[in-house]
């Protein structure tokens, strides 16, 4: 585990001026995304783009520009002092494992989409003498753009989730959604970013399913090194192992995980945390999970106080890391039979639904959300009861949203099927000969 790469300061004038540059720099990069992205509109007549005017580039610009200073006002008032900048926490800027890793997916995912695109709308035409390429380019630089607005929508959306699925812990104070702490949750932020590209492709004129077929395998690349992100910063955690499993691994708590340079930070794993706090019995050799003393039981929170660290647990963050990587592989060779726009979107829904209710079946935070918590949260202690936390039909919320994903990719798989391979013959347009 090493949840902390290494952490900025910005204690001094020189390193505070230098923050607020970049800012400045990054706001205004974004905001020159935006300009030369601009589009002119569609001509309902002929179906062709106009060609773009200034006013379109400064709207675009604009709208950029202002969710990048967005960004920027919470950045800055995450890493400056109060003195510095108002209501500053003076956190730094701690470089995470988590945050690296989530954000090396994303960059890698948006540039494979990218090239995926380029692909699946070229069409070749003669120009000058030359055969050239007059439409993949183009749908490549679009992706490239919908990947801003899908990081808007994936984290927005992932943030509400969390919140709701924690709803209780911030009904009394519900600024708190709004902090830069707190958690995100895979399933929200899918929601989200899907809800994004959509009114994207709508804006744009571009097939939906086509352009979901295009970018989903590319999902499941993005989470798998995600997960790897969880690893590191010891979230979503597995349940408890027999002793002597040879998957089990260990997170520690506080005092023990390092920084790259070997300094030892006063954070605790979030699994070791929960499981200080978890006042369930365990029977160590075999993993077994009790509410009352028994032979051979220890009580969980005196066994972690007493180790350091929590009791071995399964890796289920590598569990679908691995699963993730093997879902990209298999789509990516699929692509090629598909049938229909929206097949490989159909097949991801369905595959990744059975993927992730499977891990599932091994996670060990409870705080993720279950039926249990549900019930109780709802003061219906008597059925929260009956459902007990261990109980393997005490499903979680990535569970329920997974029956229903389920379920919608069936749907499109049968409803689309039944219509045949017409739309994707024949799209790619003609290919130049050899001379």
């Amino acid at each position: 585990m090493l949840p902390v790469l290494f952490r900025l300061t910005f204690t001094s004038l020189w390193a505070q001026l230098l923050l607020y540059a970049l800012a400045v720099g990054t706001v205004g990069y974004i905001a020159f995304n935006g300009w030369r992205g601009a589009v002119g509109e569609v001509d309902p007549k002929t179906g062709t783009r106009k060609a773009v005017v200034l006013a379109d580039r400064l709207l675009r610009a604009a709208g950029f520009g202002l969710a990048g200073a967005g960004l920027a006002w919470f950045g800055l008032k995450y890493a400056l002092p109060e003195g510095a900048f108002p209501g500053g926490k003076g956190e730094g800027i701690p470089l995470h494992t988590y945050g690296v890793l989530l954000a090396t997916g994303f960059m890698t995912a948006v540039t494979v989409a990218g090239r995926l695109a380029r692909d699946e709308w070229r069409r070749v035409e003669l120009v000058d003498g030359q055969w050239v390429d007059v439409e993949g380019p183009k749908k490549r630089e679009q992706v490239m753009d919908l990947a801003f607005w899908v990081l808007i929508g994936g984290i927005g959306g992932s943030r509400l989730l969390f919140v709701l699925v924690n709803w209780k812990d911030y009904s009394r104070d519900w600024t708190q959604a709004l902090s830069l702490g707190g958690g995100l949750v895979f399933y929200g932020g899918l929601i989200g970013a899907a809800v994004a590209a959509w009114f994207f492709a709508r804006a744009h004129g571009m097939d939906f399913l086509r352009l979901a077929d295009v970018c989903i395998p590319t999902v499941s690349l993005g989470q798998c090194l995600g997960r790897l992100g969880c690893f590191s910063a010891g979230c979503c955690w597995g349940d408890v192992a027999p002793a002597h499993s040879a998957t089990a691994v260990h997170f520690p708590g506080s005092g023990l995980a390092q920084d790259l340079f070997g300094q030892v930070g006063n954070a605790s794993s979030l699994a070791y945390t929960s499981q200080l706090d978890d006042t369930r019995f365990v029977v160590e050799a075999t993993g077994q999970i009790l509410h009352q003393a028994a032979p051979d039981a220890v009580r969980i929170s005196d066994w972690v106080a007493q180790h350091g660290h929590t009791l071995g647990v399964y890796p289920t963050q590598l569990f679908e890391s691995l699963g993730q990587l093997v879902l990209f592989g298999a789509l990516l060779y699929a692509r090629r039979l598909r049938r229909f726009h929206g097949h490989i979107f159909a097949l991801w829904l369905m595959a990744y639904a059975v993927l992730r209710t499977t891990v599932e079946l091994f996670r060990g935070d409870v705080e993720r959300g279950t039926l249990h918590g549900l019930l109780e949260s709802l003061g219906a202690q008597g059925l929260a009861d009956a459902v007990p936390l261990e109980a393997w039909f005490n499903i979680s919320t990535s569970q329920s949203i997974s029956l229903c994903m389920f379920a919608l990719g069936a749907t499109l798989l049968y409803q689309k099927g039944r219509r045949g391979a017409g739309e994707v013959a024949g799209e790619a347009g003609p290919t130049p000969s050899a001379a």
